[in-house]
């Protein structure tokens, strides 16, 4: 079982294309989408390219609340549903969340101290667990079970350009970095008509750094 992770789409249509143009051509069984896909320039677009893919989909924190800007561009069915999806969803042997599985909006890092993390995946029988939401990839293992970040196909803080997401395929997990025209994107959302359009540009160009991003994420959550 192949299961291509997309987490933090972030309506990010131009990103979104490339990766599942790559996820295309790896034959993926399974796409799962991790959170927040619609919290972005182009929300509805994005949801229903995933959708028609039948995607399976968990909750993240922007989808609960995507903004004014944004529930005005999705009709109440939409709105509804994307309250309504799961925190957590198994699949294929691994667990699929965005904060964490018993938040939406946990904030897990790849230097979050053991304790913490140990108290987010209590209970947890998977020995995978697959989320987003802090946008900075990583794989490690605590108690015996791997926690990993698949990253940000919208908007990711990676210090580098791209997008990102993961491939899982049995007991393996790739972290992938998907090109794509960086540039052309950002002349799209800045022509959006999205509020923070500026700033997603911007971040598009110039990434933020990795560590940076998790030390600022820790200091919110301790």
């Amino acid at each position: 079982m192949r299961v291509a992770v997309l987490c933090d789409v972030h309506g990010n249509l131009p990103a979104l294309e490339a990766v599942l143009a790559e996820v295309a051509a790896l034959e993926v069984d399974r796409i799962v989408c991790g959170g927040d896909v619609v919290a972005g320039p182009f929300p509805r677009e994005c949801l229903e390219r995933l959708l028609a893919l039948d995607t399976i989909f968990v909750r993240g924190n922007g989808d609960r609340q995507p903004g004014d800007w944004v529930a005005e561009r999705l009709d109440p069915l939409t709105l509804e549903f994307l309250r309504e999806l799961p925190v957590a969803v198994p699949f294929g042997g691994a667990l699929y969340c965005h904060g964490s599985p018993r938040s939406d909006e946990e904030i897990l890092t790849r230097v979050s101290p053991e304790e913490r993390v140990r108290a987010a995946l209590a209970g947890v029988e998977e020995r995978v667990v697959v989320g987003g939401h802090t946008h900075v990839q990583y794989d490690r293992v605590v108690d015996g079970v791997r926690l990993v970040n698949a990253g940000s196909v919208g908007r990711p803080y990676e210090g580098r350009q791209g997008a990102f997401w993961a491939l899982l395929d049995g007991e393996g997990v790739e972290l992938r970095h998907t090109p794509y025209a960086v540039d052309a994107a950002a002349v799209a959302v800045r022509a959006s008509g999205y509020p923070q359009a500026d700033d997603v540009a911007s971040t598009l160009l110039d990434p933020e750094d990795p560590d940076e991003v998790s030390a600022y994420f820790e200091s919110l959550a301790s």
